[in-house]
């Protein structure tokens, strides 16, 4: 050891007495990191790692570093240099020579990445980020510091061999265990030394044991003051089925409820009584879309206290956050999180560590999979793979919840909470389906107007933006639009208006895309849908006679099914509208049965032409070697290709105090999250033709307003001037 005393963190204006020490930040790291990875059988792992991870701050250039940064002399070290420093691949490049090809080099992926993120090992895009480049430079800074990799060395455990579980196929899943582990204690003992008030905010949740007895003292309030009617009977029948299934042993599950079922809350019980039994220490519910999460937290929120339950989804307000749930958010140590199919998929695939250090935190936990129908096509063989390793692995039980439930390829068989689903729909059925007689006859949006004019209260759903406005304009003036033209605000006001006009039983038009379909409470007594895939019409469905009103009058709901001027665009929704008429086209095909979806998703998925076998290429293809491709896979596994579309403001209701804020100051965490609730999203095409006809600015670099007509009952007007921009968003 080098006689000089060895700094891993500085603080402002303090002297070098009070630094944090490079083996003080190593050995925390290390016991807090181990202390994760134990839940997988894996602390010797990144114990190893841990001590490796900052060896390069031992070099003389980064503590000149250090005391340059705080305005001390650094003439002990002349020489140095005042570039930047590279403290990564020295741990990385001595774990290899420590250890050889196999151990060294998973420690080396840990040590290298735990700022840049996990690297590929072939330099192919990512050029001088790739692994091999790394471990060049860092056997040449190894040289500089040999005596303290020498004594850190004493820390590290030898003979060490990976989980029986760890194959070539998972390799990938488990070096981001791994990396979560490290980083997140790397975050939290560098934050506790820095920022020790800050620090003082994590943690000290309720256990899930302790927030048990009030989602039980809640269902019974519910229970005791619900109308004694067939539909609330059902939803007590669900919730029983589902606290009854919770003692099954932990593992991959489905819930399939019909809409409007409860299923919500019946999945919340069964995960909370499951958590519990089997010592699972969270509960994650993964929701599809942004536009529904905001519902669902609210709920169980109300439920089990705002400070139990973290949000993490891109349109969450800041009036919402506090100093505890934004730093719950980094890493999710909290009970409950609700967030979206996006964050949580999207992490599973990640490679930079603000976006991996969550990941542990996943272990030994119970994942709701709400809408599990709408996993995209274009990644279902990821998100399967990855379902797969978290209950087989990583002491995950998951729950496939959904009206509709889809037969996903790959997916080891869950086990059905509902015992005889197809009775309980027959039970619980409120509504019938009518399709029309030929499905190749094509309807006006003349006629379609004309019927649905007949409705005091109707709701009819289309596949495109485009659809959506062309039939509005043919409506009365009170007809209400929806669809993602409308910011998120703009929309949830008109969404608050629908449910105040069914309340009080006034007539009310509405014409939606397809946002309407997952998650938004309404009930009307009619509902029109657009021909499309069968789910998307049982979804639509589930907005129809949702409390059984019909029903104790003696009748059903009608969810009349209409073919529109013009097929779905070219895509998943054209492949969804012509599995449809093929299955309708048999004679013995039923939309109303349940067993029917599982014959529609077959017969959808075997029409996708990639469900993203090219992530196997990259994670699998060379893991026998250990040579994975972790950031080309991650750049390309995005659920929204950030390419395929730009985000603009607008200006509506008090946007304009956030937009002259993102002018003066440029973009702060406060005002960017404000404004997501104030932005629509354009294909990229149509910002092109926008951007040309001077109809959006640029008010800071990358962020941009749109300045042509925002109307009250459209949103952003892309169609009145004869524009036809395309039809590919919802």
């Amino acid at each position: 050891m080098k006689d000089k005393y060895l700094y891993a963190h500085s603080k402002e204006g303090r002297p070098p007495e009070e630094w944090q020490g490079i083996e003080d930040h190593l050995a925390n790291v290390a016991k807090i990191a181990a202390s994760y990875a134990a839940k997988f059988h894996s602390e010797d792992w990144v114990w190893n790692a841990a001590w490796l991870h900052d060896l390069g701050k031992a070099a003389d250039e980064f503590q000149a570093y250090l005391l340059r940064q705080n305005w001390l002399d650094d003439s002990e070290y002349d020489g140095t240099g005042h570039g930047r420093v590279n403290h990564s691949s020295a741990g990385a490049a001595f774990a290899q020579e420590k250890f050889g090809p196999i151990v060294g080099l998973v420690c080396a992926y840990l040590a290298a990445g735990h700022h840049a993120g996990l690297p590929d090992y072939f330099p192919v895009d990512t050029g001088r980020a790739a692994l091999q480049i790394r471990l060049q430079e860092g056997r040449e800074n190894l040289d500089h510091i040999r005596a303290v990799a020498d004594e850190m060395g004493k820390q590290l455990r030898l003979g060490i061999k990976p989980p029986a579980f760890v194959k070539s196929e998972n390799f990938h899943l488990w070096i981001r265990m791994l990396f979560a582990c490290l980083v997140d204690a790397d975050f939290l003992d560098t934050e506790a030394f820095m920022n020790p008030e800050q620090s003082k905010y994590r943690g000290g949740y309720n256990s899930l044991a302790e927030l048990k007895p009030v989602l039980d003292r809640h269902l019974q309030h519910m229970a005791d003051s619900a109308p004694d009617t067939p539909v609330n009977a059902l939803r007590q029948y669900i919730l029983a089925a589902c606290k009854n299934a919770s003692d099954h042993k932990p593992g991959l599950f489905s819930l399939t409820v019909p809409t409007g079922g409860g299923k919500t809350l019946s999945g919340m019980a069964f995960a909370m009584d499951h958590a519990v039994q089997y010592g699972k220490v969270r509960i994650i519910y993964v929701i599809p879309y942004t536009s529904i999460i905001e519902q669902t937290a609210k709920i169980l929120s109300d439920i089990f206290g705002a400070d139990n339950v973290i949000e993490h989804h891109s349109n969450l307000d800041p009036d919402k956050e506090t100093q505890r749930s934004l730093l719950a958010a980094e890493n999710w140590d909290a009970p409950i999180i609700v967030t979206t199919n996006v964050q949580f998929f999207e992490s599973l695939y990640a490679a930079r560590s603000s976006r991996c250090r969550k990941l542990h935190n996943i272990v030994n936990s119970v994942v709701m999979l709400d809408e599990a129908q709408l996993l995209p096509p274009d990644k279902l063989t990821p998100c399967v793979d990855v379902m797969n390793q978290l209950w087989r692995h990583y002491g995950a039980t998951i729950v496939l919840s959904t009206a509709t439930q889809p037969a996903l390829p790959g997916l080891d068989t869950p086990r059905e909470i509902i015992e005889n689903p197809a009775r309980l729909y027959k039970s619980l059925e409120r509504t019938k389906i009518i399709m029309p007689d030929n499905l190749n006859e094509f309807s006006k949006w003349e006629e379609i107007a004309e019927d649905l004019k007949a409705h005091e209260q109707v709701l009819c759903v289309v596949n495109t933006r485009r659809d959506c406005y062309d039939l509005f304009r043919l409506m009365p003036p009170d007809a209400i639009h929806l669809s993602a033209l409308m910011c998120g605000q703009h929309r949830s006001e008109k969404i608050q208006e629908i449910k105040q006009k069914l309340r009080d039983s006034l007539p009310v038009q509405v014409i939606s895309t397809q946002l309407v379909e997952a998650g938004v409470d309404i009930d009307f007594p009619a509902v029109y849908r657009a021909l499309a895939g069968i789910d998307s019409i049982v979804q639509a469905g589930g907005r129809c006679n949702r409390e059984g009103k019909l029903n104790a009058e003696g009748r059903l709901g009608q969810v009349y099914v209409f073919v529109p001027p013009k097929p779905a665009p070219r895509g998943l929704l054209l492949k969804g509208e012509n599995t449809s008429r093929e299955l309708c086209a048999l004679p013995d095909f039923n939309p109303n049965h349940p067993d029917e979806f599982t014959r529609y998703f077959k017969s959808f998925y075997s029409r996708v032409n990639d469900t993203g076998e090219k992530f196997k290429d990259w994670l699998q293809k060379d893991a026998s070697n250990l040579q994975v491709q972790f950031r080309t896979a991650a750049n390309a596994f995005q659920f929204i290709e950030d390419h395929a579309q730009q985000s603009v403001f607008v200006r509506y209701a008090d946007s304009g105090k956030w937009l002259d804020e993102l002018r003066k100051v440029g973009p702060k965490r406060q005002n960017m999250r404000k404004l997501q609730r104030f932005s629509v999203n354009l294909s990229k095409r149509d910002f092109d033709k926008a951007k040309f006809d001077g109809l959006v600015e640029e008010v800071r670099t990358g962020f941009w307003l749109w300045i042509g007509k925002y109307d009250t009952s459209l949103g952003v007007d892309l169609f009145s001037s004869g524009w036809a921009p395309e039809d590919l968003m919802i």
